[in-house]
């Protein structure tokens, strides 16, 4: 049985995601109304959108690099630094800064001892913030690993972020 991969499944650079995100482009036919969709596909690929990624999609689709770099952080659910095995995100938006967001932002920050866009040195933990999740109803909500959780306090969220810690990811 073969078990190498052919040449014509690869990308040129060796990357078989590239030739994956090169298709993903070519299937949105090179249309520069098309670059969330790319970004979004890019990061699902590779984990995060790193700034040689940027620029590779920025010179495919024939925008400037500023356009593709201003969408790609404008947007809470990209990245431009490898995310952490565990992901909590804070939301920031109105409703939840009002009934505390920052209180909890805070205590998370000293009880993990990163800031809100950084990632423990393990690459364990990643803590985001996010203008607003939608969730305003259940404010201050918070996402752990993709769940959405309401009305949580510095005392909730610390707990939950103090079991990824206890089973193992410290």
């Amino acid at each position: 049985m073969k078990t190498s991969v052919p040449l014509s499944s690869t990308h040129p650079s060796g990357d078989k995601r590239l030739k994956i995100l090169d298709a993903t482009i070519k299937r949105h036919q090179y249309q520069q109304d098309a670059l969330i969709e790319i970004l979004h596909r890019a990061s699902e690929l590779f984990g995060y959108l790193e700034l040689d990624l940027l620029l590779y999609i920025s010179h495919s689709l024939k925008l400037p690099p500023s356009r593709v770099y201003g969408v790609a952080t404008f947007y809470h659910l990209f990245s431009l630094a490898p995310k952490g095995v565990h992901n909590c995100v804070v939301c920031t938006g109105t409703a939840c800064y009002v009934k505390g967001s920052m209180a909890i932002l805070t205590n998370v920050e000293q009880f993990t001892q990163i800031h809100a866009g950084e990632t423990t040195a393990n690459g364990q933990i990643s803590l985001i913030t996010a203008r607003c999740l939608g969730a305003c109803g259940i404010a201050p909500a918070v996402v752990f690993d993709g769940a959405i959780l309401g009305n949580q306090t510095p005392e909730s969220v610390c707990e939950k972020v103090g079991e990824w810690w206890q089973n193992g990811t410290k």
